[in-house]
């Protein structure tokens, strides 16, 4: 178990230090993380629902994405090849 920046024990099944994909709009909390991914070569993606670029692109820490936005923690055991979406950060994940 580890502790993220706010105090909160977080029950990673992943390596906290584990490289993600995101878009600079997560990042800079411009927009909610609205899909997540769990890749086929077993990345993970956390996107919001802007049109994106190869330049809008940033890795960060599992921790830092989790720091971002903690409701992650209800989709982080989803298998490979699957996905989780959401129509805004008030709702509920659905996987795919």
């Amino acid at each position: 178990m580890e502790k993220s920046e706010t105090g909160k024990t977080v029950p990673f099944w992943e390596d906290s230090k584990m490289a993600v994909f995101t878009c600079v709009h997560v990042l800079n909390k411009e927009e909610p993380i609205l899909h997540v991914f769990h890749c086929e070569d077993g990345y993970w993606q956390f996107l919001c629902n802007e049109k994106h670029n190869i330049d809008d692109a940033r890795i960060i820490s599992l921790k830092e994405v989790y720091d971002i936005d903690n409701s992650i923690i209800k989709v982080l055991n989803i298998d490979i090849g699957k996905s989780a979406h959401r129509i805004n950060s008030n709702s509920e994940w659905v996987i795919k």
